[in-house]
């Protein structure tokens, strides 16, 4: 349905519709007739670069550098973005590409005119970023292509696949107190990662899911690479439609969302029934138990800090560990401790910055 892009992959994308344009042209033709022909976003956030750390001034000062450094491949996707039909550009500093497609490129449901009539289908993504994935806790079908295939897409030309086997991952109860989307998400790669989901589709459903957030589905959906399926999907249910809502998402858009899922047999509640699957899986929530990384052996060499670290980014999926760590003891030595970062502050979500 379409295509998202990341200026690292993508401006070749742009160059090679700016070159089909020049032929055109050569030939005779009327260039302005290449266009992509499906809806194609490409999301600036590849080009940022850490020369700045450590100062509440490093995100300023990184991102002016950054104009600066890249004026001239900025300046062509603004013309770009002019120039062509079905394509838009998303400015620096809005967010990361995944997060910008979960947050308000998604529709979830497309509407396009044909022969007169206007027609709702499913909202299907490629995009050029392996954690595409991210966007299947909205239930919106999608996962990470090559630049090739998604320039081949923007150009109206099928993507072939052999149809995939797909695991049905039923969730049940809820997490205990004190366990994130973090713990949830290595034990689910641990089972998945067992039972070998490698070019498989993997369907959550269950009760469970009325009890987790789509901040945590999305964590969930996000991490298909990493325990090897090509998606994790989740359905659309009552919690999308909050979302949508929580993201600014128009009403008529989101009413659009509610009947179609429930007119196409996509919505799931308490009476869907049991779906068939290639394979199962369950997991009950109230298992979940808390997951620590330790630090690795070598040595770490210290790093310059100011007297006050600089905040996280106000972002609601900052939550939980907040609520964890404002839960240690107020006797506990480590509590209060000032640690030395030399990680740069980045650019967060707008609609995450305006939730504060």
């Amino acid at each position: 349905a379409r295509v998202v892009l990341q200026d690292f992959t993508g401006v070749p994308c742009v160059v090679d519709l700016a070159a089909m344009r020049d032929a055109m042209r050569a030939l005779g033709g009327d260039p302005k007739r290449i266009n992509p022909l499906i809806p194609s976003e490409l999301v600036i956030d590849h080009s940022v670069q850490v020369d700045e750390f450590g100062t509440r001034a490093a995100l300023e000062d990184n991102v002016a550098i950054e104009f600066q450094r890249n004026g001239e491949r900025y300046s062509f996707l603004r013309w770009g973005q002019k120039a062509f039909g079905n394509f838009k550009v998303v400015p620096p500093r809005t967010g990361i590409v995944h997060q910008v497609n979960l947050e308000h490129l998604a529709r979830v449901v497309m509407t396009a005119p044909l022969d007169g009539t206007q027609w709702a289908y499913p909202d299907t993504v490629f995009g050029t970023d392996s954690h595409t994935t991210m966007v299947n806790g909205l239930g919106v079908l999608g996962w990470g292509v090559g630049g090739i295939e998604a320039e081949a897409a923007m150009l109206g030309q099928p993507s072939s696949m052999l149809i995939p086997q797909v695991v049905g991952f039923k969730l049940s109860g809820k997490l205990p107190e004190g366990t994130t989307a973090t713990d949830l998400v290595l034990t689910v790669t641990q089972m998945l990662r067992k039972l070998g989901v490698v070019g498989k589709f993997v369907e959550f459903h269950g009760d469970g899911l009325a009890h987790l957030a789509l901040a945590d589905r999305a964590t969930i959906a996000n991490m298909a690479p990493e325990y090897g399926a090509t998606c994790g999907i989740f359905p659309i249910d009552a919690e999308v439609l909050n979302y949508l809502r929580l993201t600014g998402r128009d009403a008529a858009q989101i009413a659009l969302v509610e009947a179609y899922a429930k007119a196409q047999g996509l919505w799931h509640d308490a009476k869907t029934p049991h779906p068939a699957f290639s394979a199962t899986l369950e997991l009950d929530l109230a298992t979940v138990r808390t997951s620590l990384a330790a630090p690795s052996a070598r040595r770490i060499a210290c790093c310059w800090r100011t007297s006050r670290p600089a905040p996280p980014p106000p972002s609601s999926h900052w939550r939980p560990y907040a609520s964890r760590a404002m839960a240690m003891p107020r006797d506990s030595p480590t509590r209060g401790a000032a640690v030395p970062s030399a990680t740069p502050p980045m650019p967060c979500p707008r609609a995450a910055c305006a939730s504060r």
